[in-house]
């Protein structure tokens, strides 16, 4: 069992995953939220927590970290208080809605010492850890190429369009397995439910190092499909964590030139095995374990500026 104490501030949708996941390892601590019944309801599930309704009590306390996982737009001005009161903090992706937002809050988590990670939580899913170690090794040859297709018939949210919905997972998985920053960015969508409110956006990324990519997501979809491709010069991998088996294939799949004449390679498939393991779980593990001196290399606040930065720079073109 952990035995750090971390404060969740925000008890929803997200909150509650939060809440459960940290009860498990034996490190829930305390819960923030303006809703008393909210608070009122977790308190009875969990009765050795303290309950707080306004933040500036909870950092009273001495916890040794605090989870953010309030609606998107109030990250920045709960993020700032916890930094400035020199707390380390998980915040729920996005960072912020802006970019500008974002880099203070990563200059001040520095200035201040602090440990600041993003909740990008699909960096600890243990099979994009795989692909990313396959990648390393070189069994696919040289990335070429990155696809993600995000879908779904819902959840549609009237406050933020698709993209920022949805894409942030994809732009971190993309800056993780690329380790790079994209040169190029073009996007395109489709709106038809509310006016101003992209539906279903497409996403092209370049990168200097030759990597081309693109992420399509949509919440008006027929059926639910969460697949992710990497093609690499010598084979393939498939990720469909939309299935419930999740399988993860090597694809033994190229095409050369030939006298310049296309050549197919179709070899094996090979299912890879990962550890079954919740990525909340592992993100909150990982998180606990960098409370201290040691900082996060993964999911942290550079990383998510980062990708603030990508989603800034597509919605100006979906405008």
């Amino acid at each position: 069992m952990l035995k750090n104490r971390i404060c969740v501030v925000g008890a929803g949708n997200w909150g509650k995953n939060h809440i459960k996941t940290l009860h498990e390892l034996g490190a829930l601590g305390a819960i923030v939220d303006r809703d008393k019944t909210l608070l009122s309801h977790f308190k009875k599930e969990y009765s050795y927590i303290t309950i707080h309704s306004e933040l500036n009590d909870a950092l009273e306390n001495n916890y040794d970290g605090y989870v953010v996982a309030t609606p998107a737009e109030t990250h920045f001005k709960i993020a700032k208080t916890i930094i400035l009161k020199k707390k380390n903090l998980l915040v729920e992706k996005p960072l912020t809605l802006s970019a500008q937002d974002a880099f203070e809050l990563v200059h001040l988590a520095k200035k201040s010492d602090v440990s600041l990670m993003v909740g990008h939580v699909l960096l600890f899913h243990p099979a994009i850890n795989k692909i990313k170690e396959i990648i390393d090794s070189g069994r696919i040859g040289k990335l070429q190429y990155l696809y993600s297709n995000r879908l779904n018939l819902g959840k549609v949210r009237t406050e933020e369009n698709v993209f920022w919905s949805l894409a942030p997972h994809d732009i971190s998985i993309f800056q993780f397995l690329t380790n790079s920053y994209p040169s190029k960015i073009k996007a395109t969508g489709s709106t038809f439910l509310q006016k101003g409110i992209p539906d279903s956006t497409l996403t092209h990324l370049e990168y200097e190092n030759g990597i081309n990519g693109h992420i399509f997501v949509s919440w008006l979809h027929p059926f639910k499909e969460h697949r992710l491709v990497v093609i690499g010069s010598e084979a393939m991998i498939t990720f469909e964590d939309s299935l419930s088996e999740k399988p993860l294939i090597l694809h033994t799949k190229k095409i050369d030139l030939v006298n310049g004449i296309p050549e197919e390679t179709n070899g094996p498939k090979e299912l890879i095995t990962y550890e079954n393991k919740f990525p909340l779980t592992v993100e909150l593990e990982y998180f606990i374990r960098h409370l201290d001196n040691d900082r996060p290399s993964i999911a942290n606040g550079e990383n998510g500026l980062e990708v603030v930065k990508i989603l800034v720079d597509a919605s100006k073109q979906l405008k």
